[in-house]
Formats: structure tokens, sequence, C-alpha cells
């Protein structure tokens, strides 16, 4: 009788450890993918991400110029697109993107190599200036076109073309358009304001990968 009480204790405490262990490799194992889930995604591994990073790097890019040539207003818009700046990465954040990841340069396309982008381009001897194109014409061919987090009325920003130029801009995947008066300057042929980029975007793109971007005045 003693025998069997011992055995019956023994099977109790091996199946109380076997109970314990299970339950500490499930937990392991939903630790392990709530941290993987948390992983922040790069701009390589996510279309939001690289629009947010391209932003972030306009933005960036801009700053970095009106430091170096300085005018009256630089102080200004240097305060001005540092919000800018934090609104993007909060953004990233919300969008589980790296935080603070920047990719300047919007006129490559992502995945491509330097001399893809540059293909993608009409070359220089074929095609004038964008700031001296007729109005109606293409301009920025191969051109990214992303946002810049900036508020206000549907509006657009440039390193080509002159306050007070309108462009007009095609998501040609969605074929949606939206014509927009340039009223600032930025690191790239045309940088979206929020709302404009919302009259074209595609639902949870923050980048616009096949633009049609013509000068229309």
């Amino acid at each position: 009788m003693s025998r069997r009480r011992t055995l019956g204790t023994k099977k109790k405490v091996a199946l109380l450890v076997s109970a314990a262990a299970v339950a500490g490799g499930g937990a392991f194992v939903m630790a392990s993918t709530s941290n993987a889930a948390q992983s922040p995604q790069t701009a390589t591994e996510s279309t939001v991400c690289q629009g947010l990073a391209t932003a972030l790097g306009n933005n960036q890019r801009f700053i970095e110029g009106q430091r170096s040539a300085p005018d009256a207003q630089s102080a200004a818009r240097i305060v001005n697109r540092e919000a800018v700046i934090a609104q993007i990465k909060v953004q990233q954040e919300a969008s589980g993107c790296a935080v603070g990841e920047s990719a300047q340069g919007s006129q490559a396309a992502a995945g491509q190599q330097p001399s893809q982008a540059a293909s993608a381009s009409a070359p220089a001897s074929q095609a004038p200036p964008a700031g001296n194109a007729a109005s109606g014409q293409q301009v920025c061919i191969g051109s990214t076109v992303t946002l810049s987090g900036e508020a206000g009325a549907p509006a657009a920003s440039s390193n080509q073309f002159p306050a007070g130029t309108k462009l007009k801009v095609t998501n040609l995947d969605n074929n949606k358009s939206t014509t927009v008066e340039v009223t600032s300057v930025s690191g790239s042929c045309a940088l979206l304001n929020n709302a404009a980029f919302e009259q074209v975007r595609e639902p949870g793109k923050f980048l616009i990968r096949r633009a049609l971007i013509e000068k229309v005045g």
C-alpha cells in the first residue's frame, strides 16, 4: 500500500513538472512572437516605411540646404520643417517602421540600382530643365512622389519649380489626380502636403511609385 502511494506521488510530481515545462515553453514562444511583432520594419521591407523614410529624408535635405545658404526666412522654414519631421516620426512609429530612418533622393524607386533609376529618366539632352518646361508638358520623368507631412490646403513643394507653378500629379496605380500649386521649396521635384496626397494616395501607402507629373500652369 505504501509503495502504491509513493508511485502515485511520483506520477503527480512528474505531471506537474511536465505541465510547468509546457507552460514555460508556451510563455517563451509567446514572448518571442510578441518581440518579433514589435520589431520595426525598414524602408526595404515595407512600401509604407519607404514612403515615410523618403519624406523624412526630403525634409532633412531641405533643412541642410537652408543652413548652407540661409536667407531672412531660413530660420522660420527650418522650424517648420523640424515640426514636419517630428510628425513623420510619429507616423513611422504608428506604422511599425524604424523611427528616424531617412531615405534621401526620392528620384530613385525602391529596389532599383542608381543606374536603373537613371535609365528611367529622360536623358538630359532630350528634355529641358523641369523649371523651363512648357505648360502641359510632362516633367520629372521617373520620379516617385511622397508627402511632406505638412498640413493646410492641398499644395506642393518643389526643388525645380518656383512658387505659383501649378502641377498635376497623377497616381497611375489608381488613376487619381490632383492639381496643386507650388507654395514652397523642398528636396524633390514634387512633394505633396497631406491634403494633396490624400487625394491621390492608395490606402495605407505613403509613396506613389508610378507617378505622372505635368506642369499645367
